[in-house]
């Protein structure tokens, strides 16, 4: 993985770059980015940049990070223009791929680049670890860079199973990281998904504090308040801002040869995800603006049946369309309150705005119903609501709560019927 790879974050690249070359770097980094901002590429580039190194450092074993940095003054005095982190020429994706090595980096084959992610038991009886699935990772992330939790679970056969990191993985990257490095001055590993470490994750203090001479860990979270504290407390914060929206749409653009104007559509609804975008790419044919219509006339004036009958329909589609539906809804919602914004004049504060005229339509019948205290309202009950589906709540309890939710969220205003 290079940097080029790694969809925009050209400032948090240009940090990285600047922190290696003036010896700022911790020997444990915590990548703290929302699903889809690229933070497990970009903690993938990071390692490349590092185990392929210019100018080996030759130190004794003796000293620690913590005495020694990591990068001393011999990569100091070859610096990597800081100014072409994302230029194929005279950048450190030029020099990675000039290494002897990049082949190995490339096909994630490099003896000193470890990765650690959930897993499921693999074989009955045995523990299950990270090397287990290292095939299936390989191709994992040549397939999905951008994937989440679900889509590796999913990809491995887990259904309904629940990935872990479990005591034996822990005891595994112990023995990996007490090796000596094969090929590089220094031995990365990759963390991803820490969260799913649970208590076993202590066994990793000591090695996390005190690591091996020119040991790099970097783990890549997309929810640091989940991550035990004693392991937090030992890191140095990275945080990997989500995408512009610009660059969502001329990445689908780009590289998943999107037209343009679907493109942008399909951006502003991803919300800074690039993982979200290509689902919403994937399921572009789907008809939820239908689907929301008649979810809002069964709750303001169809009644219980048509209700029942609608959950029974959103029930069969499957976690990630439902995500996705709901996730529509509030982009409707949003672009709602940009028309009432813009109703009222306030046209200044939205340079360059533009709305498609279906969605301009449904958005002006929405502010009829609802005021922005009752959008908002509704808004948290769709965010709770796809929280809940994240960790595989009961889909038709779940939207039949939310629908009577809503129903008493929006019973104050006339009933109206959506056409």
């Amino acid at each position: 993985m290079l940097f080029k790879d790694v969809i925009g974050q050209t400032e948090t690249k240009i940090h990285l770059v600047e922190l290696v070359q003036n010896n700022r770097l911790s020997h444990a980094l915590l990548f703290a980015g929302k699903e889809g901002s690229g933070a497990l590429p970009l903690a993938m580039a990071l390692a490349g940049f590092i185990c392929l190194n210019p100018a080996p450092l030759n130190r004794s074993e003796e000293n620690s990070l913590r005495e020694d940095p990591l990068f001393g003054t011999d990569l100091q005095d070859k610096k990597i223009p800081v100014s072409s982190s994302t230029d194929p020429e005279g950048g450190p994706d030029h020099w990675m791929q000039k290494h002897p090595s990049y082949s190995k980096m490339k096909a994630m084959v490099h003896p000193d680049i470890h990765f650690s992610y959930p897993v499921i038991t693999k074989k009955t009886g045995t523990p299950p670890i990270s090397t287990d699935y290292i095939q299936e990772w390989r191709e994992f992330i040549s397939l999905y860079p951008y994937g989440n939790i679900y889509d590796w679970l999913q990809f491995i056969g887990a259904e309904n199973k629940q990935g872990n990191i479990t005591a034996q993985e822990c005891n595994d990257i112990i023995r990996k990281l007490n090796l000596k490095s094969f090929e590089s001055e220094y031995k990365v590993l990759i963390v991803w998904m820490p969260e799913y470490l649970g208590n076993e994750g202590n066994k990793l203090l000591k090695l996390i504090e005190e690591p091996p001479p020119n040991t790099l860990f970097i783990l890549v979270t997309e929810n640091e308040s989940q991550i035990l504290p004693t392991i937090l407390s030992r890191t140095q914060l990275i945080r990997i801002p989500s995408l512009e929206t610009t660059e969502v749409e001329s990445a689908l653009v780009n590289r998943a040869k999107v037209a343009a104007d679907q493109a942008r559509q399909i951006a502003s609804v991803a919300e800074g995800n690039y993982r979200e975008a290509l689902q919403l790419l994937q399921h572009a044919a789907e008809d939820w603006e239908s689907l929301l219509r008649d979810w809002l006339n069964a709750i303001l004036k169809t009644g219980p049946v048509a209700q029942v009958k609608w959950v029974e329909e959103i029930s069969k589609l499957g976690r990630e369309r439902q995500k996705q539906f709901l996730r529509y809804c509030n982009h409707l919602l949003e672009q709602a309150v940009r028309l009432r914004i813009m109703e009222e004049g306030s046209t200044a504060n939205l340079p360059g705005f533009v709305m498609p005229e279906n969605e301009k339509d449904f958005a002006k019948r929405l502010n009829h119903i609802a005021d922005i205290s009752q959008q908002q309202a509704i808004v948290e009950e769709l965010d709770r609501a796809s929280y809940y589906i994240e960790r595989n709540a009961h889909a038709k309890m779940l939207f039949h709560a939310l629908t009577i939710k809503l129903y008493h969220i929006l019973a104050n205003h006339k009933l109206v019927h959506i056409t």
